[in-house]
């Protein structure tokens, strides 16, 4: 009878986890055990910064349009309150960009809604 060797699935299986390890420190990128626990906590914080980022992001838009629209001597929410009632739709994003990047188009924006 002839040996069947094995491990050629489970070879490429701990090499896929290996690869994603590349770069952990020490133990974490060669032992197997060691490195999929890495991967798998590497992932969850993946995952969960994707969320934030987002919010982050968010946050920094709104600073930005604040700090414009007080050196335009209006506060931020009088400023998102008056794009409603003029029913201008731009978002925070679009916002933000424009006091940064194009001051003259944000004032006739400021000037629209006083």
């Amino acid at each position: 009878m002839v040996r069947v060797k094995r491990g050629f699935v489970a070879r490429r299986r701990r090499a896929k986890v290996r690869a994603k390890a590349k770069g952990f420190r020490i133990t974490l990128r060669t032992q197997f055990r060691r490195a999929k626990e890495a991967v798998m906590k590497a992932m969850t914080h993946a995952t969960r910064h994707r969320k934030n980022k987002k919010r982050e992001m968010r946050a920094l838009w709104i600073i930005r349009i604040n700090a414009a629209v007080k050196a335009a001597g209006l506060s931020y929410s009088k400023f998102i309150n008056g794009l409603k009632k003029a029913n201008i739709k731009l978002d925070r994003k679009i916002l933000a960009d424009l006091a940064v990047h194009d001051q003259a188009a944000f004032a006739k924006i400021i000037e629209a809604i006083k």
